[in-house]
């Protein structure tokens, strides 16, 4: 295709906040919500899961099916953020929100460990596409001078998710409430209530112009990129400020897979390591603690296996605020310093606390407490992972990179931290614990090394700026 020049990014990059933007981000950030709801439910009904008159699943299957959650999310990353990039966000943000439904159908219905095994595999696969689509979505719709408090509000949305699980849990695990056997079975199908509204919502949600115009559609980029701009010129009710420099580029339907791997591993290799750490070691520490946190506090603590999830309230507290009042010092102090301190003090204050764990100092009480704190900065950190994966690496493989990444860091760390942990916990011994506490803290400690090394500056800059994109041919 001949060569084109466009003004879209920095059309976009210009825009002010109005209601469009604060629709996109309800209409898609609800993945994380989902996400965080999944995890709580298999959390925080871990122990009655275990009970003869449920499913009787040991304290090692338990781990597994968090495992296969977190593998299905794996698989659903690498096939639907191929996808993505070939077919554009929107319509894989439908599809992927398709299959996560499906899986909360056949995970309500359970009969055994195989049957429930499928149904959080199944919603893995929708939950782990959801991230590749969505993640490309959002950061190439949000202006520029935003996007790293919005990544980190989205991601850490994750923790509404966390306490609405927890909240119902409690209710709908009490047996002078709920019958045993059929409490669990309504909180896994909790998630398709929410799932139906956002279908309808994303039917609202424009495709990226940045997208089609690098893909050859460059008159539907323009069609869309004039509706959003009448759009948000309307709700602001300001005329919008002219746009900054233009591009050129070379449209492509699509990009060799050779080409793209080459982007991703060879000229953009330090950002790969970077990715590859910043992701693997957040997804350990947080796979690892939330598939087994209830565990730890019926085996170790003594708390009834109905009540722990109201444990999880001030956990999911401290999460959802870390990300959103360190958010927008990402954006000021930036993004080297904010990542680089948010990973090396969930590190130390966790190393802090699993000694205090090891010497009896805690109760389940003050345990949740210390993990609160803990998490207030591992959540914005986390967050931070996924927000530096889908910053720095070229618009035409952002989706292939977020999913590549996100699975091979979920993948080492994800699978093998509830393996670990559960297997820790069937143990009993709360020296096997300690160890892997502070195994976990080591590994945050190297990530926040690496990004102090090899971290990348991007705050307030354009997409196009921190990655040129691998049809542009100019810039200016």
């Amino acid at each position: 295709m001949d060569a084109i020049r466009t003004q879209i990014p920095a059309r976009l990059d210009r825009l002010p906040w109005t209601r469009f933007h604060l629709f996109v981000i309800l209409a898609l950030g609800i993945t994380w919500i989902l996400d965080g709801l999944e995890v709580t439910i298999v959390g925080a009904m871990g122990g009655v899961l275990q009970h003869g008159d449920t499913l009787a699943l040991s304290a090692a299957q338990i781990g597994d099916i968090g495992a296969l959650y977190i593998a299905g999310a794996v698989i659903g990353a690498l096939f639907f953020g191929y996808l993505t990039d070939r077919q554009g966000r929107r319509l894989i943000f439908f599809l992927t929100l398709a299959v996560y439904l499906a899986g909360v159908v056949v995970s309500s219905v359970a009969q055994g460990f195989w049957s429930l095994a499928v149904g959080r595999l199944l919603i893995g696969l929708g939950i782990g596409g959801e991230y590749a689509a969505v993640n490309s979505a959002i950061d190439e719709l949000i202006p520029a001078r935003l996007r790293g408090r919005i990544a980190l509000l989205v991601n850490g949305s994750f923790w509404i998710g966390a306490a609405v699980g927890a909240s119902l849990t409690t209710i709908l695990l009490d047996p002078a409430i709920v019958p045993v056997d059929l409490g669990w079975r309504i909180g896994f199908g909790l998630g398709a209530l929410i799932a139906v509204v956002v279908l309808f919502l994303r039917g609202f949600v424009p495709e990226s112009p940045r997208w089609q115009a690098t893909h050859g559609y460059v008159e539907a980029a323009e069609s869309t990129m004039r509706r959003i701009e009448a759009t948000v010129s309307a709700e602001a009710q300001a005329h919008l400020p002219p746009p900054g420099s233009a591009i050129t580029i070379h449209p492509q339907r699509t990009f060799g897979f050779a080409r793209i791997l080459k982007a991703m591993l060879s000229t953009h290799r330090r950002q790969a390591v970077l990715c590859l750490t910043l992701m693997g070691t957040q997804a350990f520490l947080y796979n690892a603690l939330f598939f087994t946190y209830a565990l730890i506090l019926i085996h170790f603590f003594g708390v009834d296996a109905s009540r722990a999830g109201l444990y999880l309230l001030p956990f999911a507290l401290g999460n959802f605020l870390g990300p959103v009042l360190l958010g927008p010092l990402f954006d000021t102090i930036g993004r080297r310093l904010m990542i680089t301190s948010t990973y090396a003090l969930s590190g130390i204050l966790l190393a802090l606390t699993a000694w205090m764990f090891v010497n009896g100092l805690l109760t389940a009480t003050t345990q949740t407490v210390c993990w609160s704190i803990i998490f207030f900065f591992a959540s914005a950190a986390a967050s931070s992972a996924y927000l530096t994966v889908s910053e720095i690496f070229p618009l035409e493989v952002r989706a292939l990179a977020i999913s590549l990444f996100y699975a091979i860091g979920t993948a080492v760390g994800g699978v093998l931290g509830p393996l670990i942990f559960g297997r820790l916990v069937d143990t009993g011994s709360i020296w096997a614990l300690f160890g892997g506490f502070i195994a976990a803290a080591v590994l945050m400690l190297v990530a926040a090394l690496v990004e102090l090394m090899i971290g990348v500056d991007a705050e307030g800059k354009s997409l196009e700026d921190i990655a040129t994109p691998l049809s542009a041919s100019a810039s200016s």
